[in-house]
């Protein structure tokens, strides 16, 4: 592992800690003063923080035992673990929404009264300690789903507690309580709205899916239009976790290559389409020939 990498791992690491810890913190004084004052969206808030703990604290260890080396066993190490925190993190998203929806109807139904100052308060707060938490994953988020994972869910939680604030001015000023889980229901759709995604990039990635974020047919085209390259087959492009992708692929050529064809092979890869783990088998017939998907 290198001194950088080693460093990044450091990072996160303690985005990690920090992100965990602060929650815990602010679930508490969440919960206590949901019951207080009587807010729906409070308690609900609190919910999606408790479901956050339990997402981040998955997904750090994931990222803890992906770092184990492969053995005879698990030859490509543990590395998909990642693949399955970002599904799990996606999942209790989804449960934390139904839970916010059940709480809103049940008090739209009952109207009941609300200590509108202190829920502006505590989920004042809310919009700072989500907030800071969604901004120690930001630097991340584009290279791997995991952490995206994470962004998004503090980024949703951020979303909810601004949504409380709103309904806690608004009801301090008219005295409507159907604004509370009115604001709940709002926000519920939203995060639903954002979560697909998240969900059906998980679930693509599980199924040895191309990542969104790699074009195939660039790809195809660029090992195909190589020189002295006839046709290739068999590519296949998966993700080995969160953020590390594998190819693999047979190329047939018109002679027999020098010894720097598949370095600058596997280089260009990494470089322009940040696919770290490249398997080339060089063939000198057309034994599967397989059209390629550009001119």
């Amino acid at each position: 592992m290198s001194h950088h990498h080693a460093h990044h791992q450091h990072n996160i690491g303690n985005a990690f800690k920090i992100g965990i810890l602060i929650n815990v913190i602010f679930i508490a004084v969440e919960i206590y003063y949901g019951f207080f004052s009587n807010s729906v969206a409070l308690l609900a808030d609190a919910g999606h923080n408790f479901s956050d703990v339990i997402a981040l604290s998955f997904s750090w260890f994931a990222i803890i035992i992906a770092r184990r080396k492969p053995d005879m066993r698990y030859t490509y190490g543990l590395r998909r673990s990642t693949i399955l925190a970002a599904i799990v993190n996606t999942l209790l998203l989804l449960a934390a929404v139904i839970y916010i929806l059940l709480e809103a109807i049940v008090h739209l139904k009952s109207g009941t009264g609300i200590q509108s100052r202190s829920m502006i308060v505590v989920a004042g707060i809310g919009i700072f300690v989500n907030g800071f938490t969604a901004w120690l994953f930001m630097e991340n988020k584009e290279h791997d789903l995991n952490i995206k994972s994470a962004f998004f869910h503090f980024i949703a939680d951020t979303l909810v507690s601004l949504g409380v604030v709103i309904a806690g001015i608004a009801i301090l000023f008219t005295n409507y309580y159907w604004i509370d889980p009115l604001v709940s229901l709002i926000v519920a759709i939203f995060i639903l709205y954002s979560s697909y995604g998240l969900l059906r990039d998980s679930v693509n990635l599980a199924l040895d899916g191309v990542p969104r974020n790699i074009d195939i047919t660039a790809v195809h085209c660029y090992l195909a239009g190589l020189n002295n390259v006839k046709s290739i087959h068999d590519l296949h492009v998966w993700g080995l976790s969160t953020s590390e992708t594998a190819l693999t692929v047979h190329m047939v050529t018109n002679e027999i290559a020098d010894n720097n064809f598949i370095p600058s092979i596997t280089k260009h890869l990494h470089d322009n389409f940040r696919i770290g783990h490249c398997t080339i088998q060089v063939e000198q017939s057309d034994a599967n020939p397989c059209e390629a998907p550009c001119n």
